[in-house]
């Protein structure tokens, strides 16, 4: 009867556009679905944030932080978010635990597309002229050397995929430093010279490198800043959002630059710090 003809018909409809839908959801620009993601020191603050990020687009990922205690806490919590996510302890400073750190990634998940570069130390708070040597080879190895050094031993698992992305967790310090964080701030302006230096280089392998430099964010590795009521005082008023980031924005800015919606990026850091003018 014409009735069922119609029926047909509507269901025939109802399934493409469910067809199409999913093609369309399968083939999202935004998507990293098969996509494995290395992120040092993620188990708290923005690199946690960055591997809920990714996780949740799709990517297996692979988190780390010092302490196995740590570790567990973050695969829990983002297994209980329907992540697929394998955790290791990793002390970027230690050549032997970046090799480990990289081998969990292909044993475990079969290869490495991300690299999303986080882990950084600040043992120093004070005139800059009052750090010692010490400080600098401590901050030098963890906040820059050791970036470098992950990105060359990851590069290789990228080119048998043909392709890849590096992401520097920088900081507004390295544009405009923080009083009190000289060394630190430093280091952060290292990580912007050495975006650009690879990206050129790695940009033949289809390696796309990039750069965050988050502002004042809510975690307990810039409690000294926040919580200090004179200085947030004196960063809102150099704020557009009068207010202190929350991880989850940094997160986001870096699965934005891990997609394909950033596929013509590279060599180019994004600024996220609620309008703090630190470049033109």
């Amino acid at each position: 009867s014409s009735l069922q003809v119609m029926w047909r018909t509507a269901l025939r409809c109802v399934k493409a556009n469910c067809v199409f839908a999913h093609r369309r959801m399968s083939q999202s620009p935004s998507s990293l679905s098969g996509k494995v993601a290395i992120i040092t020191a993620s188990t708290d603050g923005i690199g946690l944030a960055t591997a809920e990020a990714l996780g949740r687009r799709g990517a297996h990922v692979v988190v780390s932080s010092r302490h196995q205690a740590n570790v567990d806490r973050a695969v829990n919590l983002l297994q209980s978010h329907n992540i697929i996510v394998t955790g290791t302890t990793c002390n970027v400073g230690k050549a032997e635990d970046r090799e480990k750190l990289v081998q969990t990634a292909v044993d475990h998940c079969g290869g490495i597309d991300i690299l999303v570069s986080n882990a950084a130390v600040n043992p120093f708070f004070g005139n800059i002229m009052d750090s010692t040597e010490e400080v600098w080879d401590k901050i030098l190895a963890v906040n820059v050397k050791a970036a470098f050094l992950l990105t060359k031993l990851v590069v290789p698992h990228m080119e048998k995929r043909r392709g890849g992305n590096v992401v520097f967790v920088s900081s507004v310090g390295g544009y405009q430093p923080f009083p009190a964080l000289g060394p630190y701030s430093v280091s952060k302006t290292a990580l912007l010279g050495l975006t650009r230096a690879l990206a050129p280089e790695l940009a033949q392998s289809n390696i796309r490198v990039n750069c965050v430099a988050p502002g004042i964010i809510k975690t307990r590795f810039s409690a000294a800043l926040w919580e200090n009521e004179d200085l947030m005082e004196d960063f809102q008023r150099q704020l557009c959002i009068k207010r202190a980031g929350r991880p989850e924005e940094i997160g986001g800015v870096i699965a934005f630059l891990c997609s394909d919606d950033a596929s013509y990026i590279t060599g180019e850091t994004i600024t996220a710090t609620g309008g703090m003018g630190c470049r033109l």
